[in-house]
């Protein structure tokens, strides 16, 4: 189940991560944000920036030229 959804599709390398940096610092605790996106770096850059933020990845699903990528916030 998703809480929020932000939808980066068509957006390039950095603004999926600042899109969902965003959404994420008005995010409560434990919020699983779906990230949609068809930038080929999203795959490798929102783990990363998960990661590095002390969220937790979810999952990572490719459908052709689409993203959807789900972090649960921290907390």
């Amino acid at each position: 189940m998703t809480d929020l959804v932000v939808d980066a599709t068509g957006l390039r390398c950095p603004a999926p991560v600042i899109r969902l940096a965003r959404a994420a610092r008005e995010a409560r605790p434990g919020t699983t944000i779906t990230v949609l996106a068809t930038d080929p770096a999203a795959e490798h850059d929102v783990p990363a920036w998960a990661r590095m933020r002390g969220h937790a990845l979810v999952s990572v699903e490719k459908d052709d030229d689409r993203l959807t990528l789900v972090v649960r916030t921290a907390g």
